[in-house]
């Protein structure tokens, strides 16, 4: 299996996190004969001291001549008097305008060895398992017209969405669910707003293509309060751009940090992986972050774009068997009951390359028999 990977590190903590999930994907790639290139790029704060730009056409073309691209995390303070389009943040929505991937992926799992993490109680979160499908390149954050005028002290932004748009997305959510629990639930405000009105009439339409899945409806702001009260009763749930960012942190809960959290866009010219973290400068180069978002990452690229799902599988079980030995980053270590001490970045990342090392021999030596 041949795979060009682009690497965009990014700012804060995005290269030391990105650094972890290379190494578990170089080492797929050893363990299985694979032939996984990678190519580093700028992007972001070191993009603009660098070049002057969040997203020089370096890094463009190196992303589109690659079959996925990697991101760590963009943002830095220092840049907050740029004007909207010139600071870091600007380079990850133009990345993602270019390459064209319209459904974000962020699955948020409950794991057992962190229970005690999640404010929300053991038996609630018990079993959770939700794939949010999020659309990614329409409503608030992409509609026209949008300004700030500061001397008459009005703003305007604009949601939109085509049936075309809203279509495409609920078929990706529609596909996933049919491979997992089949059910869909789609989100809107449709008792308000004529855009989620759209939304769910052609959502309800594109579901009779679909007769072994089921779909309900939910309204974002009930969505908010029965994902904390029961999230167990969810499987796939897709929504506008806008809900989605919001809900998909929420179910951070569930999972007991965002730093536990992967995403990837998937529907364009190339694939974009990212972490749902966040830069936060605050802990950056301290050996504080937690790699397991970014290496979850980097089983969803194995899954997305290489096709390689024992793979993808075997990375994710060998971070469930890290956690169920106790071992912990910061972020995770609070109320987890673990008397291991803490780990940095990098042994964290070293405990799960050891760990799906063990299980690939493992599986190699079955395969042989």
């Amino acid at each position: 299996m041949k795979l060009k990977i682009a690497i965009l590190a990014g700012d804060g903590i995005g290269p030391e996190v990105t650094l972890e999930a290379t190494n578990i994907l170089k080492a797929v790639a050893d363990l299985g004969g694979h032939d996984f290139t990678f190519t580093p790029a700028l992007i972001g704060g070191v993009a603009i001291t660098e070049s002057g730009s969040p997203l020089p056409q370096a890094t463009l073309d190196a992303a589109l001549d690659s079959d996925a691209v990697l991101l760590g995390a963009v943002g830095d303070n220092k840049f907050g008097a740029l004007p909207p389009d010139k600071r870091p943040e600007a380079g990850l929505l133009q990345i993602r305008q270019a390459l064209g991937g319209y459904a974000n992926l962020r699955p948020s799992v409950a794991y057992p060895a962190l229970s005690g993490n999640s404010p929300l109680r053991p038996e609630v979160t018990e079993g959770a398992d939700i794939l949010f499908v999020r659309e990614l390149l329409g409503g608030l954050y992409f509609g026209a017209p949008r300004w700030w005028n500061r001397e008459s002290n009005e703003a305007i932004n604009t949601m939109r969405y085509t049936r075309d748009e809203v279509a495409r997305i609920a078929r990706i959510a529609f596909e996933l669910a049919s491979k997992r629990r089949k059910k869909v639930t789609s989100v809107d405000k449709a008792n308000v707003l004529e855009v989620s009105q759209l939304w769910r009439a052609t959502v309800t339409e594109i579901a009779r293509d679909y007769p072994d899945v089921k779909l309900e409806h939910q309204l974002v702001d009930s969505m908010a309060m029965h994902l904390m009260n029961t999230p167990r009763n969810f499987d796939v749930v897709l929504t506008e751009n806008l809900f989605g960012d919001i809900l998909s942190d929420e179910a951070a809960v569930i999972t007991g940090s965002l730093g536990m959290l992967p995403s990837a866009t998937i529907g364009g010219t190339v694939n974009l992986y990212e972490p749902v973290h966040g830069s936060a400068p605050d802990i950056a180069g301290q050996g504080k972050a937690n790699p397991l978002g970014a290496i979850l990452t980097a089983a969803m690229i194995l899954r997305h774009s290489a096709r390689l799902e024992e793979d993808a599988a075997a990375v994710e079980a060998a971070v469930q068997k890290v956690l169920a030995d106790g071992h912990r980053t910061a972020d995770i270590a609070t109320g987890s009951g673990s008397s291991q001490p803490i780990a940095t970045t990098q042994q964290m990342g070293k405990l799960v390359h050891n760990a799906l090392a063990e299980a690939i021999d493992r599986r190699h030596a079955m395969h042989a028999v």
